[in-house]
């Protein structure tokens, strides 16, 4: 691939900020910044490289820990000093050993602020937290569970929510419907975490069938 170097803005110590996006979840992870050569590294390798400031080194992500990173789409803006690398995550993208590093809030209680009115927003929030659990693993989580245990796990779950959705409707039970519809919906969506496939994709073919 060949580089449009020309449409891209270095500053003066020869670094343009890239900012690392789960192309799954959405999640923003990191900041981090690349220079000529870790650019290049990132896109003949398929993972992210970066130049570390602290350290006037590259480094590979991943390379000590094993969370690397492997990209599926690298962008420039429009003024060409900023990049956007939509990843794949193996693990967590923070060194503290959390999902993201922006994972600290300046504000006292989020839930004061006024959120979006989308009905389905809670979906993005759940597809997010799954992909937090499936890169961090926190001990007794139910979620962690089922991506230790594997896609076969995974897949049995959702076959058994699909079969207590049927009973439930079966039973014309509205509050039984609406309890194991949202199982369903839970494991649905942790099977796509497993698959990595966004959400997204899956809506994007429901429009396309409209």
């Amino acid at each position: 691939m060949t580089i449009p170097w020309e449409q891209l803005r270095f500053d003066e110590n020869g670094l343009i900020p890239a900012v690392v996006q789960d192309a799954v979840s959405k999640e923003v992870l990191t900041l981090a910044y690349m220079n000529k050569e870790s650019l290049q590294k990132s896109i003949e390798t398929g993972e992210t490289w970066f130049w570390s400031r602290s350290r006037q080194e590259l480094w590979h992500k991943g390379a000590t820990s094993g969370n690397t990173q492997r990209i599926v789409s690298l962008q420039y803006d429009c003024d060409g000093d900023a990049l956007v690398v939509k990843v794949v995550p193996a693990g967590p993208a923070c060194h503290k050993g959390v999902y993201s590093c922006f994972s600290d809030s300046l504000l006292a209680d989020e839930n004061e602020v006024p959120r979006t009115s989308d009905r389905f927003a809670i979906l993005n929030e759940l597809e997010q937290l799954i992909a937090s659990r499936e890169a961090e693993r926190p001990e007794g989580s139910y979620t962690t569970y089922l991506f230790e245990k594997g896609v076969d796990k995974i897949l049995k779950k959702v076959g058994e929510e699909a079969a207590e959705v049927i009973i439930a409707a079966k039973n014309r039970s509205h509050d039984e419907l609406r309890y194991e519809a949202s199982d369903l919906l839970f494991h649905l969506l942790v099977l796509l975490r497993e698959q990595k496939l966004p959400l997204d994709d899956v809506l994007a073919e429901l429009q396309k069938r409209r």
